[in-house]
């Protein structure tokens, strides 16, 4: 009687020792996520204020990148030089994001996002524009952190 009840504390304490690192693994899911989550606010972030430093910081040196106004995905230098050109004529107000799911798999997340976007074209009517979309961006852990890989997308 007493081995059965060993037995059964043994088993009972697997249990609640693999429920644990079950929770544990849900809590570190988690903070990838908010993580991955607060890149893609910052490179939101570090676009509207016009800081070109964030091409730099957060693409990796072989990201491909394809928005849906453009013909082709763009390597790094290529998103570098369309985003010196596209502050030149038009400058982001202000935008808001919308989550809608981030998947992180190891070093690997993809997050899908909706947004809205301001937009003041610099021409002789300063003309205002809000436009809604939609991307995916796909990021890769670093030394450095979470940085974007890939990503499509765009105004709708």
């Amino acid at each position: 009687m007493k081995t059965i009840n060993v037995i059964k504390l043994a088993f009972t304490s697997l249990i609640l020792l693999g429920a644990g690192a079950a929770f544990a693994q849900t809590d570190d899911q988690v903070n990838d996520q908010a993580d991955v989550w607060a890149q893609i606010e910052l490179q939101w972030n570090m676009v509207e204020k016009q800081d070109a430093k964030w091409i730099d910081r957060l693409l990796t040196d072989d990201f491909s990148g394809w928005g849906k106004d453009s013909p082709a995905p763009r390597g790094k230098s290529s998103t570098k030089m369309w985003t010196r050109f596209n502050e030149q004529v038009s400058e982001m107000l202000a935008h808001e994001l919308y989550p809608l799911s981030i998947v992180v798999h190891d070093d690997v997340a993809v997050a899908h996002y909706m947004f809205t976007s301001a937009d003041k074209h610099k021409t002789k009517d300063g003309k205002i524009e809000t436009t809604h979309g939609r991307y995916t961006d796909i990021l890769v852990r670093t030394d450095d952190g979470w940085k974007f890989i890939a990503w499509a997308g765009g105004a709708d």
